[in-house]
């Protein structure tokens, strides 16, 4: 970790090295620096952004490159930081491993600085940041002080800056900050799902796989696990943990949380929850991800399994809304449903996607290849693809995997130029889905600026 055994953080001596100046990477500098540490901080970047945050850093006593890293510097470091942003590949990442310099992740520097810190840890391939979010909300529905943090968007180390912390974090861990966190010992785990991804950063699925698997590294006797009884896969790598399982189904069984399709009902312990229709997600992915964060969030403490905090819970589940970004209807204009599922930045994930659409639906495939082939798609797309627009870098790739299986043309890399497609070839009743199975790089800094793109190209903006 951080500190030696015995050490205390502010009796550490020598430099810690952030590496990749991001939020993360910001915030953990900053704490590092307000606890007393000399800190080096460098990222490959030169934008105005990242110079103004330099700035700022140097202002706390942080010393700072941009647009390069003093590698020499990175390996006399006591310890390196580094952003899940930054592969491993990365020359500042391989100079520490090199010097034998322990690598750990902002999400391990903010956990020793919140000693105590009550949090559900939330991870998986799609639905982890809707579960977050989720979880989230529920304890706050429970009259908890509570916060989404970590890979959702909101830096740990911002949190261990504030005087006080919140009484519950849901913690949203991706395979990169998993790698990177040894110390990791939720009140309780999550698991969402597991497919194939990020095989663009990983040399097979298995290693991607093997870091989802250190949510369990310190499992133990009163470690709680939220497992999917549907994900074989999830299922497996959650078995061999120490500690006690509970499930979520949507095909019901003995799962400690389920769907009943016949009543179209979330059942909780045996018990109604709530009605389908009560609950405002869209698609069967939302419902898994409600019941896992319902039973995460119930079993979290004793306390919760009362019939009047359930009831709270259902309440919670009521006033939920979607994410940015995430399944997000951004409107109606002229009776054709336009869906923001920006964030479905794999194939697994806009499968899931495209599966639940009931309307003739125009879909928009493209953007930075992540490795994955597109043919998994054609199924849904062949049952209620109005068209497919495969645009960007891995157009090519799209229209090999799914030409001459389901309507398809392909487009280039004017964003512009696909939404003014996307707009002649709809009419009342149809509807638009961005969900495109790539990563968003090729065109757009970050999958919320596709999406938000979107947004307003769809209004006609």
């Amino acid at each position: 970790m951080i500190a030696a055994a015995g050490e205390t953080a502010g009796e550490m001596a020598g430099e810690t090295a952030v590496i990749g100046l991001g939020a993360s990477g910001r915030s953990v500098a900053a704490l590092l620096a307000r606890e007393g540490q000399r800190v080096y901080a460098s990222d490959s970047g030169a934008t105005a952004g990242l110079v103004q945050a330099a700035e700022e850093l140097r202002a706390l006593g942080v010393a700072v490159d941009t647009g390069r890293h003093d590698l020499s510097r990175i390996g006399r470091a006591r310890t390196a930081v580094v952003s899940p942003g930054v592969p491993p590949t990365a020359a500042p990442v391989q100079a520490a491993r090199a010097a034998a310099v322990p690598v750990v992740s902002e999400v391990e520097v903010a956990l020793a600085y919140l000693p105590g810190l009550r949090y559900v840890a939330i991870t998986g391939t799609n639905g982890k940041s809707t579960t977050t979010a989720l979880v989230a909300h529920l304890f706050g529905a429970l009259g908890y002080d509570a916060i989404a943090a970590g890979n959702i968007g909101l830096p740990l180390a911002e949190i261990a800056l504030r005087p006080t912390p919140p009484q519950w974090v849901a913690l949203e861990l991706s395979s990169f900050q998993l790698h990177d966190t040894p110390s990791l010992d939720p009140a309780v785990g999550v698991l969402t799902n597991l497919s194939p991804d990020h095989l663009d950063r990983y040399a097979s699925a298995a290693s991607y796989y093997a870091d989802k698997g250190r949510l369990y590294a310190n499992a133990g006797d009163r470690s709680i696990w939220v497992d999917n009884a549907d994900d074989a896969a999830a299922s497996a790598l959650a078995a061999g943990a120490r500690g006690r399982h509970v499930r979520f189904s949507l095909v019901g069984g003995a799962a400690d949380a389920a769907y009943d399709a016949e009543r179209a009902t979330l059942m909780l312990e045996g018990t109604p929850l709530l009605a389908r229709s009560e609950l405002p997600l869209l698609g069967d992915h939302n419902v898994a991800n409600a019941l896992a964060a319902a039973l995460a969030v119930t079993r979290a403490d004793a306390a919760h399994e009362t019939p009047a905090m359930r009831s709270r819970i259902a309440a919670g589940l009521r006033s939920m809304r979607a994410l940015p970004h995430r399944l997000e209807v951004v409107g109606e204009f002229g009776g054709v449903i336009w869906i923001d599922d920006s964030k479905a930045t794999n194939v697994s994930s806009a499968l899931v996607a495209i599966r639940g659409m009931t309307r003739p639906t125009v879909v928009l495939l493209g953007g930075r290849h992540k490795g994955e082939p597109y043919t998994a798609l054609a199924e849904p797309l062949a049952r209620v693809g109005k068209r497919v627009i495969a645009y960007g870098e891995a157009a090519p790739l799209i229209e090999r995997d799914l030409g001459g299986l389901v309507p398809l043309e392909r487009l280039g890399s004017s964003f512009e130029a696909v939404m003014a497609r996307a707009h002649a070839l709809v009419g009342p009743g149809d509807a638009v889905l961005l969900s495109p199975a790539c990563s968003s790089f090729d065109m757009f800094r970050n999958y919320a600026e596709r999406g938000s793109t979107f947004a307003r190209l769809a209004a006609g903006g």
